[in-house]
């Protein structure tokens, strides 16, 4: 067994924002939904999502001898995340500024996993972000971060949700875990709903990826289907930009997620005639080359329409 307090102490002293313990417990009210939401086609051309749902959502299938899962959570918000110009048509999403949340949060994750190994030799762990099928946003749920708001995202009531997930799957029981958080919640609240241009935050407070910019413009190949992309080039916050909690959220204190360069100081021009070894130096570093710089200037040039899609 390890303390909590001793895991806690940890994550908060490597950086993290918040740090919560649960049991690496089944999740079925959970995989019942994400089935629900698989059926109706709303993960559109993310056929990995199919696959490993009974591990997504059960720790100890995902990883053998898991018997706890340490939830960790880091503030991302700059002051890009508040939103851009009404005329700019080369927004990034505030996320991909920084370097490759995915190779920080990784690291991050590993020296706290060392920490722990120095109250417990015996542990055994496996570190996790956004790099497996894990339930993140479900299991920080059940850490007590916050609740699901309307555009599917966690929301803390002090961070907002601009936050990036990472999970340590451990061998170890603890001597106590955290438990949901209640009496916080969106309320009537409907911005990120109506901020999204093609509407695609479903009532059930799931996102249909067919219409989702942040999705179209990273991972789903072009379609016929008519959507804006409201000058977004890499990722979408406007459903974020627009939420409460995010914009009364103080801006992140690690400085692991500073930008890396200023997405205002480049226009359509400067992207469209930028070479592949220029982008390599000035996002290199960051999850952008994930699109790619050809994309991203497909991006640019999509057609712009006021048009929703019509296809569920």
């Amino acid at each position: 067994m390890i303390l909590r307090n001793v895991i806690i102490n940890a994550a908060l002293e490597e950086g993290f924002d918040l740090v919560g313990v649960v049991p690496a417990e089944a999740m079925a009210d959970e995989r019942n939904r994400f089935n629900e939401w698989l059926l109706r086609g709303s993960h559109s051309t993310l056929s990995y999502l199919e696959r490993n749902v009974e591990k997504r959502f059960d720790p100890a299938l995902l990883v053998e001898g898991c018997r706890t899962v340490v939830v960790c959570a880091v503030s991302y918000l700059s002051p890009y995340g508040r939103g851009y110009a009404a005329d700019c048509r080369t927004k990034i999403a505030s996320y991909a500024l920084a370097r490759d949340y995915h190779v920080t949060i990784k690291a991050m994750l590993q020296r706290v996993a060392e920490r722990l190994k120095e109250s417990a030799p015996e542990i055994r762990f496996r570190a996790f972000t956004d790099s497996a099928p894990v339930a993140e946003k479900s299991l920080a749920v059940r850490a007590g971060f916050g609740w699901i708001g309307r555009n599917s995202l966690v929301v803390n009531p002090y961070l907002g949700s601009m936050m990036h997930l990472g999970e340590l799957f451990i061998s170890e029981d603890t001597d106590a875990y955290d438990t949901p958080m209640s009496g916080v919640g969106c309320g009537t609240c409907l911005r990120c709903m109506e901020a999204c241009p093609n509407g695609a935050i479903s009532e059930d407070r799931t996102i249909n990826t067919h219409r989702c910019i942040s999705c179209r413009t990273i991972e789903r190949e072009g379609s016929q289907e008519a959507i804006t992309l409201d000058g977004w080039i890499y990722g979408c916050d406007a459903c974020q930009s627009v939420c409460p909690f995010n914009r009364h959220a103080a801006e992140h204190r690690n400085p692991l997620f500073d930008p890396l360069f200023d997405p205002t100081a480049l226009d359509a021009a400067a992207w469209l005639a930028m070479s592949d070894a220029e982008f390599t130096a000035l996002a290199g570093d960051t999850a952008m080359p994930r699109a790619g710089l050809a994309r991203i200037k497909g991006n640019i040039t999509f057609p712009m329409s006021n048009e929703l899609i019509s296809n569920e």
